[in-house]
């Protein structure tokens, strides 16, 4: 089963998985398998006026709806690309008085596209609305008690001259935005900012060690006449080498947990038990939980005392960056990984999540060379258990890379930075904007490191004066979140 665009993949039943997705050609890492635009997307609640509602991206002056005093634009293309997806919800909303929820307009959203084009096979997709999983059934009370209120406000919301759905068939919409729901990021790919859904990229089955990845792609601001402009759209990546009549498959979670939570993960967003090779055979465990090797080797008793420690000084740590105390976060930081080191290995879980967070906040502080010392040991840890080309880790070394550049590491920094490029071409590609700006912190690198070579005291010289004008970014307020996972779940 083929449709526009879609040819090299077929739709299949997987043995114990329901439908999933098969290759039809061979595909090398880094290759698009496909690329596919939203069927309907929304901006969150909380960035509505900082997100352009047709690209996704952050801008800092954005056009406003002249209308309904709601939807933001960077310019009068992607305003006027909007228009047959917004022309129904500006009119509900000055009628309703107010914009709902991104739940009630994502629902609202694929309704009337529903109501335009009907809600069979849409071009391109190789599944129709009507066919994807709601697992409305498996909800528990708390979930059917949100479902019940989600209808409720979507049924006072939608107009009457509108297309009158029946209250199963909006509770199934709700199901599928419930568990298919994509992560949308903005260009950066460091703040998610909407959701999405992708019929087609839904029949991707979840594997803990999968052969592809999902970037959002915000389309291309430089080509303003062409349709590129605004096409935001997700692209599947192969990660490793592919055969024809292999199973694609991606992960709906982040791997840096041992298998019996990512299980618990899964089972409780997705309602499966993962039956994947690292889950069954618990690949990677024992290195995140790896303890001190030598001599005098920690007891069980003491392991669990560090471990239960550093649980509840993640918790502090949390409630501290939700107030940005950020100085407060690095003392906790440094306590946490004085009683961590003479007990935890260098992959364990628990002290990899303290020195991201330290390096993390540290560089937003300035204080660039204890920062660059807790990346470099996060980034030995995530080489020994993420998949080599795994978009996080790639991220993970790409901010390692800068904090040493910071530092005046630049030696190290260049080498960080290359080595994130290699990741990020493969699961981002060369034309996404996160590569791009590597790609020119790698040429200005480069530079660097041949001039520091040639004359250390010159090259100290000139960093001091380049630096007051500075080109590579100064690092992002810390955020309160990983990075974002694949599939938006509604907290």
């Amino acid at each position: 089963m083929t449709k526009g665009g879609m040819e090299s993949v077929e739709v299949f039943t997987s043995e114990g998985k329901g439908r999933g997705l098969k290759a039809q050609k061979e595909f090398l890492p880094g290759d698009v398998i496909f690329a596919e635009p939203a069927y309907a997307a929304v901006v969150f609640d909380s960035l509505t006026h900082v997100i352009c509602h047709t690209c996704f991206k952050r801008q800092e002056r954005l056009h406003r709806c002249g209308q309904c005093k709601f939807a933001y634009y960077c310019d009068r293309t992607c305003q006027r690309a909007a228009w047959l997806n917004h022309k129904n919800e500006c009119s509900a909303i000055r009628k309703h008085g107010k914009a709902p929820t991104e739940n009630i307009r994502l629902a609202a959203r694929i309704m009337w596209k529903i109501e335009r084009e009907g809600s069979g096979l849409a071009e391109g997709c190789l599944v129709s609305i009507d066919d994807l999983q709601n697992h409305v059934d498996s909800f528990d009370e708390e979930e059917k008690k949100e479902l019940r209120a989600d209808v409720e406000s979507f049924l006072e919301f939608w107009p009457p001259q509108s297309q009158q759905f029946g209250m199963q068939y909006i509770s199934h919409i709700f199901g599928v935005i419930n568990c298919n729901g994509f992560t949308l990021s903005d260009q950066r790919g460091l703040q998610a900012v909407g959701v999405g859904i992708f019929p087609n990229l839904c029949q991707a089955n979840h594997d803990c060690w999968p052969n592809c990845t999902v970037i959002f792609n915000n389309g291309n601001h430089e080509a303003v006449r062409s349709m590129f402009h605004t096409q935001m759209r997700i692209e599947l990546r192969a990660l490793s080498k592919i055969s024809p009549g292999d199973e694609l498959t991606v992960s709906y979670v982040d791997f840096l947990n041992v298998s019996e939570e990512r299980r618990k993960q899964l089972k409780k967003q997705y309602y499966f038990d993962c039956a994947c090779e690292h889950c069954k055979k618990q690949i990677k465990d024992n290195l995140m939980l790896a303890v001190k090797e030598g001599e005098s080797k920690p007891s069980a008793e003491t392991v669990k005392e560090v471990i239960q420690f550093s649980k509840d000084t993640l918790e502090k740590i949390n409630k501290a960056r939700m107030e940005g105390l950020y100085h407060e976060v690095v003392k906790l930081c440094r306590e946490c990984l004085k009683k961590q080191e003479p007990v935890l290995g260098d992959t364990n879980i628990y002290l990899l999540r303290i020195l991201s967070i330290a390096s993390e906040v540290l560089s937003y502080l300035q204080m660039f060379e204890e920062a660059a010392d807790y990346a470099k040991r996060m980034v030995d840890g995530y080489l020994k258990i993420y998949h080599p080309n795994n978009a996080q880790l790639g991220m993970a070394v790409m901010r390692a890379g800068v904090t040493h550049w910071h530092a005046g590491l630049i030696e190290a920094g260049h080498g960080l930075i290359c080595k994130a490029y290699a990741i990020l071409l493969i699961t981002h590609g060369p034309s996404h904007p996160i590569t791009k700006d590597l790609e020119v912190m790698r040429v200005q690198t480069e530079m660097e490191l041949r001039m520091f070579q040639q004359n250390e005291f010159m090259y100290y010289k000139m960093r001091e004066a380049a630096l007051k004008n500075q080109k590579i970014q100064v690092m992002p307020e810390p955020s309160n979140e990983t990075s974002p996972s694949l599939f938006h779940k509604k907290e």
